[in-house]
């Protein structure tokens, strides 16, 4: 190698140097925030799960106790954890149908077609708080919207919504899926303007259908967007606390307590802050496997070509 070319090749590995460093030297900041708020709590919230603390006394080691006791002796744990199985498995299938369906929809040329866009987005913005005390008045069983309109079309008994056992947990699941179906949308709404027009224009002219055209070119073209969107949406679904804070306050009888409502009741109105830690633990160990699961299972049906 002459010496012109080992300068050369020294010189463009000191400039990918200074630039790998460059690099880093922008990303530190958001490193060290997130390795100080997000780590440092996990790491602390994984030690109180084996302490005993009420946050006036000394944490007392309490070895694998506090799990022992949520897995064996707490029916309220079990209860959160069914009834966010239940939003897990509604909200899920629920909301990425309806994403999609929506997305179809606003991805054709119709007038007007960008304020409906975001008059869907709309809710995503909006405080879920001032969004929950809307819903729980259109919940009302003599005074809401959906038993108005219930009444108006002959059913004599509408369900009680967020005062029914059996009904509570539709109710937030209804919320929930309304409130987030834009951003949701917004996502299968890129997915689609990136699929080449040209495949259609070839599917046509092969005289396929629509629903042809729908199977074999949307839908496997579409499935990285879908694949992003069932994860984000399980991760959601089994954080979901707000609607419930606000609806229903876990009633009634618990009928919609979920997971991170537990925790929240157990650390900041029992002052068992171990035992909530161990439940919230637990929480991101089922989100972890679930989320692992979809992405060794992906390989099966997401196409990334």
């Amino acid at each position: 190698m002459s010496q012109k070319n080992r300068r050369l090749k020294n010189k463009g590995a000191s400039m990918r140097t200074r630039e790998t460093l460059a690099a880093w030297g922008f990303l530190a900041p958001n490193i060290a925030v997130w390795a100080l708020v997000y780590v440092f709590a996990a790491g602390v919230a994984v030690w109180l799960s084996f302490q005993d603390w009420d946050l006036l006394s000394p944490p007392k080691f309490a070895g694998f106790s506090n799990y022992v006791k949520l897995f064996t002796n707490d029916p309220d744990f079990k209860r959160a954890a069914v009834n966010t199985l239940y939003y897990v498995v509604g909200i899920v299938p629920i909301g990425t149908v309806i994403s999609l369906l929506l997305a179809i929809v606003m991805n054709q040329e119709l007038k007007g077609i960008t304020f409906f866009r975001t008059a869907f987005y709309m809710p995503v913005v909006t405080s879920t708080v001032a969004i929950s005390v809307v819903w729980v008045w259109m919940f009302n069983p003599d005074r809401g919207l959906f038993n108005y309109f219930l009444n108006l079309v002959g059913v004599q008994n509408p369900p009680g919504w967020i005062y029914d056992t059996v009904w509570s947990k539709p109710a937030v699941i209804i919320e929930n899926t309304w409130h987030y179906v834009g951003y949701y949308m917004v996502l299968f709404l890129g997915g689609l303007q990136g699929i080449p027009a040209h495949l259609y224009e070839a599917a046509e002219v092969d005289g396929a259908s629509g629903w042809e055209k729908f199977w074999k070119i949307t839908l496997p073209l579409l499935s990285p967007t879908t694949f992003l969107v069932v994860i984000l949406r399980i991760i959601g679904a089994f954080q979901i606390f707000e609607e419930v804070y606000v609806m229903t306050e876990g009633g009634p009888w618990g009928s919609t307590e979920s997971l991170v409502y537990f925790i929240y009741t157990k650390g900041f109105r029992s002052f068992k802050m171990g035992y909530a830690s161990a439940a919230a633990i637990i929480l991101f160990a089922v989100i972890f496997v679930f989320t692992l699961i979809q992405f060794k299972l992906q390989k099966n049906w997401v196409n990334y070509e």
